[in-house]
């Protein structure tokens, strides 16, 4: 076994390279068919999340195959390598199998223990085994880590430490409020109708919305999602499927919106949202520059921007800050402060009019804070402004999830006022501090031992094939054997005959029994893979019997996968 996985996820790599380098179904397909026609790999299967994108191979050399993988990932994506490189994680053997199965069980999830990856990691499964690109290794290894996974979450509590990024999502839209409360008589609109979407979907409608309305670029799918949801036991909601060019229309009527399709560009524009929001209060919404925003706009000239000869950093002044105030003298030392005091003075009526107090308190002002200088070196404190009360911001009329890589909603969002954004970024954020579950440490135990024995039955299938040549070497053997006995003794009789032939076979199988016994334990353990060639060399056997037993044996796996359970 020589699993490789080259990737990046939300944990190595900031939500704008992930946005970037995003596959599309497309480019997955492609990136799958380049990575099997590349020399180092024999398989292949991508693990496209939207948090994570991971390129799974069987490679003949390490250095090779992390080089090509790398190179595949780039170029697919579009990210340059060297920009993307930084971001790339390499797991191999061992470590890559303990990889998958963590991924599997949740513990690698934006949400910690949320089970939707299991979906996403059968549906890569299933994608490589149609291009035929997924060989014994990865289908092993994939659904291994399906049971694995499955195996967390009914023996442990894995549930209980994360929910689905949907749930964690809705939560954090409700701002602490019960989602079922939050959600109430809500009109929804979800945008989209793959897997994320219709889990979004039916979340709304088990949490209580009143109305859900489903726009898709393939009509039959959201119609197929509405009648589902519709028709659904445990939920009494209209569900409705509308076309894609009435999305701005439905931004007027919902309380809620969804969005996770596989666009390329923006489906949801800022000037559409606030479009939509300002409809709801009957006032145009306005753009609410964040504190990050503010930090990029310049900062307005002060009075004294102009001024030559003033020891203040002015660059740094900020607006409305008095060069000349108690505040701006804080913490000069006496010299500094005697300079700043000469400039003061020497400055026009109008400039130190324009200061707090008027001149005489500047005066009066920095001749007790040079006092205060001259005794102890320096201004002990630097004090700036109070800081500016902001006015509160109105509370949201739309609410926006946006589960989507790349984004499907315009990030300007976020400083629309009465608009509350929840978006993956926003996700990470909120869920890197969420306590972990004591149930996590049971399931790194579960993936450790899982790991071993996938270990442990991955070498012992690599020296069967040896095993089955041998044995049938021993066969062909003691056929060849009873054939001259019979040209010898051409008398001998049936009943006679298959006695000595059973007695010959079942000397040779107690003869092997025990060795191949033993090899097959030996080679299970870590560092065992030797012991299928130390076999072939010391019964001689042909190499080429050995791989026609592998392709023979895979041949029957592969038709059985045909055929289906």
């Amino acid at each position: 076994m020589s699993l490789l996985v080259v990737g990046l996820s939300h944990r190595s790599a900031p939500v704008s390279v992930l946005e970037r380098a995003s596959l599309h179904a497309d480019a997955q397909t492609k990136l799958l068919q380049d990575t099997v026609a590349a020399e180092p790999a024999a398989e292949g299967a991508v693990l496209a999340t939207c948090n994570r994108i991971e390129l799974y191979a069987d490679v003949d050399k390490f250095h090779a195959g992390v080089a090509e993988l790398s190179t595949l990932l780039a170029q697919h994506s579009g990210v340059g390598l060297e920009e993307l490189t930084p971001y790339l994680y390499v797991h191999y053997e061992d470590r890559a199998v303990h990889h998958l199965f963590s991924v599997a069980c949740g513990l690698d999830s934006m949400v910690v223990g949320e089970g939707q990856i299991l979906g996403q990691i059968k549906d890569s499964l299933a994608r490589a085994q149609e291009l035929h690109t997924a060989g014994r290794l990865l289908n092993d290894l994939f659904q291994q880590a399906l049971r694995v996974g499955k195996r967390a979450h009914s023996e442990t509590g894995i549930d209980r430490a994360g929910q689905s990024l949907v749930t964690f999502g809705m939560e954090q839209l409700a701002l602490g409020a019960p989602v079922e409360i939050w959600a109430r008589d809500k009109k929804a609109l979800v945008i989209g109708a793959g897997s994320m979407s219709s889990l979004a979907a039916a979340t709304l409608a088990r949490a209580g919305v009143a109305e859900i309305a489903i726009a898709n670029r393939t009509p039959e799918r959201a119609e197929r999602l509405a009648t589902i949801l519709g028709e659904g036991d445990d939920t009494d909601v209209l569900a409705r499927a509308v076309p894609m060019d009435s999305v701005p229309f439905e931004l007027t009527r919902a309380d809620v919106v969804v969005s996770c399709t596989g666009a390329t560009g923006l489906v949801l524009t800022a000037d559409a949202i606030a479009a939509g929001a300002g409809s709801r209060t009957g006032r145009p919404v306005v753009v609410d520059l964040d504190e990050e925003a503010a930090a990029e706009t310049p900062p307005g000239p002060t009075s004294a921007g102009a001024d030559e000869g003033c020891p203040l950093d002015l660059s740094a002044v900020r607006p409305g800050f008095s060069v000349m105030g108690e505040a701006a003298v804080a913490g000069m030392d006496a010299a500094t402060l005697e300079q700043h005091a000469a400039w003061a003075a020497s400055g026009t009526a109008d400039r130190r009019e324009s200061a707090r107090g008027g001149p005489g308190a500047d005066a009066e002002l920095i001749g007790a804070l040079a006092a205060t200088a001259s005794t102890v070196g320096r201004i002990p404190e630097r004090r700036r402004p109070e800081p500016v009360a902001e006015p509160p911001r109105p509370e949201p009329v739309l609410f926006l999830l946006d589960l989507a890589m790349p984004r499907d909603i315009d990030a300007a969002a976020h400083r629309l006022a009465g608009v509350r954004l929840v978006d993956i970024e926003s996700l990470a954020e909120a869920s890197a501090d969420a306590p972990m579950a004591a149930d996590v440490d049971q399931v790194r135990r579960i993936v450790s031992d899982e790991v071993a024995a996938f270990g442990a039955a991955q070498r012992a299938a690599h020296i069967t094939p040896t095993v089955v040549a041998l044995r049938t070497m021993a066969a062909d053997v003691v056929a060849g054997e009873i054939a001259r006995l019979e040209g010898r003794l051409p008398g001998l009789d049936d009943k006679h005959r298959a006695e000595i032939t059973q007695t010959v076979r079942r000397v040779v199988d107690k003869l092997l029994h025990a060795p191949t016994v033993r090899v097959k334990q030996l080679a299970a353990e870590p560092g065992g893979a030797g012991y299928a060639d130390a076999l072939r060399t010391l019964f001689d056997l042909d190499p080429e019997t050995v791989a026609s037993v592998s392709r023979a044996e895979e041949s029957t796996e592969k038709n059985a996968e045909n055929r289906g359970p």
